[in-house]
């Protein structure tokens, strides 16, 4: 069968890349066409094939996403026509809503059964769209057991299968190397390290990469940090040129690694990470960590009064309580990392908290698995 996927950022190619391999173990011969990323192109057999990398069209921000609208109408004229040539036997759409609703819409009025996977957030904000979900999708797909009575109170009977970010965590590279082997691999010292995740934008990166290379200093200036290292997991489908900017006199220590993301995290002392998937990965493979977020000032006074959710961090959502902490717009400065970094190297308190919450956010996402079980029960509905 044929497979039309959209993912339109870095965590959607992880999970879609997942996904693709539970199709392919299910459905051998199948073609499958998306929009994605790298991981995404590593598994694909043949057929189909990589329409558009999301580099270039990834948005995010209510103000990011009027300067750019040209550009993105653009690309969702592309998407439809392709589809209409393509005629796959599923179109599947994994979160990325400003985009996938647009899609959804236009799949479900052409005929084309449509599968959502990683539900949009609608219980954050936009709640609205739940109208869409009910007329436009034909089996929505969620990953948080906090969405299961939350969707049920809308009418919509969301299917859970399990998060997919424990089976990219349970069987990566991260899980089963040493640190001793990852540090002697990539060439780095023998001393312990903080690690540094920006986010996966370019917007992300240039509002983050100022906050985290002055954390860095301020810690080295600390004789107890003076020989530690700072190692930034440089985001997928980014380059240097998106860091070296920040990475200039003064900043001695910071190192930036790509395609190891998970790696980083997993051999880090503690880790200051940007919102979003890396921060539920940094709760799986076990690693203190602080959330620093910080968005365009307009973006965030929209948000400020649309925005429903006490936490901006998928693991605290989860357990509904600060199981680490959020420093979000002006909070996230130098000195309030300092102090909250400091407090999980040098507090073992504090770090058996937070691995005690880690063991309730592990426990309530369940066990691997979940790629494959979407996929299977993708395909039983094609059929019939």
């Amino acid at each position: 069968m044929k497979y039309y996927i959209i993912a339109g950022e870095a965590s959607g190619d992880l999970h879609g890349s997942n996904l693709m391999k539970g199709i392919y173990a299910e459905d051998p011969d199948a073609e499958i066409r998306f929009w994605g990323g790298d991981l995404m192109n590593e598994v694909h057999k043949g057929g189909g094939g990589l329409v558009r990398h999301y580099r270039e069209g990834a948005i995010m921000g209510f103000w990011e996403v009027f300067t750019h609208a040209g550009k993105l109408l653009g690309n969702i004229s592309r998407c439809k026509k392709d589809i209409l040539a393509w005629k796959p036997d599923a179109v599947i759409l994994i979160d990325y809503p400003g985009f996938n609703f647009r899609i959804a819409g236009f799949a479900h009025r052409k005929g084309f059964r449509t599968f959502y996977y990683i539900a949009p957030k609608v219980w954050a904000s936009r709640e609205g769209r739940i109208r869409k979900l009910r007329k436009y999708i034909d089996r929505l797909y969620i990953v948080f057991p906090f969405e299961i009575p939350y969707f049920k109170a809308k009418g919509i009977d969301a299917v859970y299968l399990g998060n997919p970010l424990v089976d990219s965590v349970a069987g990566s590279r991260a899980m089963n190397e040493s640190r001793k082997d990852f540090l002697k691999r990539n060439g780095l010292e023998d001393k312990p390290y903080i690690a540094l995740l920006a986010g996966s934008r370019k917007g992300e990166i240039s509002t983050m990469m100022p906050v985290l290379t002055e954390f860095a200093a301020e810690m080295k200036a600390l004789p107890q940090y003076s020989d530690w290292q700072f190692i930034i997991a440089g985001a997928p489908a980014r380059s240097m040129e998106d860091y070296s900017p920040w990475l200039e006199a003064g900043t001695s220590g910071i190192k930036v690694l790509f395609g190891q993301t998970q790696s980083v995290i997993r051999h880090a002392e503690a880790a200051v990470v940007n919102s979003g998937t890396a921060s539920l990965e940094t709760v799986l493979l076990g690693t203190p960590q602080v959330v620093g977020y910080i968005t365009g000032k307009l973006t965030y006074m929209i948000a400020k009064h649309i925005v429903k959710i006490r936490y901006i961090s998928l693991g605290n959502l989860i357990v509904d309580r600060l199981a680490f902490r959020e420093l979000i717009q002006d909070d996230c400065n130098a000195r309030n990392l300092v102090s909250e970094i400091r407090t999980l190297i040098e507090d073992r308190n504090a770090r058996e908290k937070m691995s005690a919450e880690y063991g309730e956010i592990r426990k309530a996402l369940g066990n691997p698995g979940a790629s494959e079980a979407v996929a299977k029960d993708m395909i039983r509905h094609i059929k019939g």
